[in-house]
């Protein structure tokens, strides 16, 4: 039996939810919907210990809960190029990147694009970007120099 194949009967902790839980409910959210969730689910979330995770369902185009994902990943990207993010976070968030850029279909490279923009330009942050989910909602490259490819400016 794969996870697709598997029923999602809940989370144990859902602030704390385990890798095997959350790839359950992203094939099956509408059994719990997100806003039934913690306040700030995806921010509690999108930590080293479920990345892995967060990424294969990023990746996976018949993910129902996809997008969710991608939301994640990049509040993961912008938690990893902060001045005090570990060296560790730094190196897994390159190789997710890289991944993405290998395999990753058109949503994935524009998150890999706008995490190496992030990388090079940490002053390209916003927070209703990143964090908020509006690069998930509006996707478009970020561009190098403070401009998007989609047209409008970070700021935004």
């Amino acid at each position: 039996m794969t996870v697709r194949e598997s029923a999602f009967y809940g989370f144990a902790n859902p602030v704390d939810p385990r890798p095997e839980e959350l790839q359950a409910w992203a094939y099956q959210p509408e059994s719990v919907p997100l806003d039934a969730m913690p306040p700030d689910w995806d921010l509690l979330i999108a930590g080293d210990v479920l990345a892995p995770t967060l990424f294969e369902l990023a990746m996976d185009r018949q993910c129902p809960a996809r997008r969710f994902a991608q939301h994640c990943m990049y509040i993961y990207a912008a938690d990893g190029v902060r001045q005090n993010a570990t060296n560790q976070r730094k190196r897994r968030l390159k190789k997710y990147v890289e991944r993405a850029e290998e395999v990753g279909d058109e949503p994935m490279s524009i998150w890999a694009h706008n995490c190496r923009v992030l990388m090079s330009r940490p002053e390209a942050f916003d927070y209703s970007e990143w964090i908020e989910g509006g690069l998930v909602r509006h996707p478009r490259r970020l561009g190098m120099f403070g401009r998007t490819t989609g047209g409008g400016t970070l700021g935004r």
